[in-house]
């Protein structure tokens, strides 16, 4: 008997499985990629924060051209303002802010100083699911005097124009709230971009105001398209500066020296 034949074949056969596992083995790797391990983005730090330190050649309010500049930029305004964010979670955020309008254009009586003509304070919160984000705010604005109580309610979509909708209902000074004779509806978008290290933006939006909220009939309020421009010089510190084009009715905010005006803004913002 020759016992060589069946060890021949076994060796035969040992030798061609191992090839085809290694065949299989080769095939698999060079077919199938690498597993990447899944990650989150790290949650939004729990406190931020921003202070802005801005020179305006308008102080304008919902289409109202506040100290009458119309077409002029002799005369600056400082408006310094701070807002401190706190994410609750990933998806409410609780803000508190205030806003400051100070110049010589009036003798001011605040304690503050002879040159505060105004100061407004606010507090709300936000809401964001995937791309939409819904933010309340109360807000006291502060001035001659009088107080007058705000409330916003905005709706954001985070996309390529970055629409939006504004409802702003004012309390008639300590009143209750008219509705009537105190909404505007603002609409529009902030397409933003980038050149370079340079983010530039290009707001532009629409009003309709309710029956004498500026003095006048209900109607269409004002248009306004601008652009922007935010160099980052360092993590925390960035330089701003925007015109924004005006165009006002008569017939609904009564009290502007001019239908058509161009504001500049230019300044510091530092967030922390």
């Amino acid at each position: 008997m020759n016992l060589l034949c069946p060890l021949q074949a076994t060796i035969k056969n040992f030798l061609l499985a191992a090839s085809v596992v290694t065949l299989a083995a080769g095939a698999a790797k060079a077919g199938t990629p690498a597993e990447v391990p899944v990650t989150t983005p790290p949650p939004p730090p729990f406190f931020s924060g921003t202070l802005s330190l801005l020179m305006d050649t308008h102080f304008v309010s919902y289409g109202q051209d506040i100290w009458g500049a119309g077409q002029s930029w002799e005369d600056p305004l400082f408006h310094p303002s701070l807002a401190l964010n706190f994410n609750l979670t990933n998806n409410f955020t609780f803000f508190v802010g205030s806003w400051m309008d100070i110049n010589d254009n009036n003798e001011s009586n605040s304690s503050l100083g002879n040159r505060v003509q105004e100061t407004d304070v606010w507090a709300g919160i936000s809401y964001t699911v995937d791309k939409l984000k819904f933010t309340l705010i109360n807000q006291y604005w502060n001035y001659g005097g009088n107080t007058e109580k705000i409330i916003d309610f905005r709706i954001d979509y985070a996309g390529m124009l970055n629409p939006y909708l504004l409802l702003h209902g004012r309390f008639d000074r300590g009143a209750a709230v008219n509705f009537g004779e105190g909404l505007v509806v603002q609409v529009g978008i902030n397409p933003t971009t980038e050149l370079g290290p340079v983010i530039l933006s290009m707001p532009i939006a629409l009003s309709y105001d309710t029956y004498d909220y500026h003095g006048g009939q209900a109607g269409f309020g004002f248009a306004s398209a601008g652009l922007g421009a935010t160099l980052p010089i360092s993590k925390h510190v960035s330089l701003t500066a925007s015109v924004d084009y005006f165009y006002t009715n008569d017939n609904v905010i009564v009290t502007n020296p001019d239908e058509g005006f161009i504001r500049g803004r230019a300044g510091v913002v530092i967030s922390f």
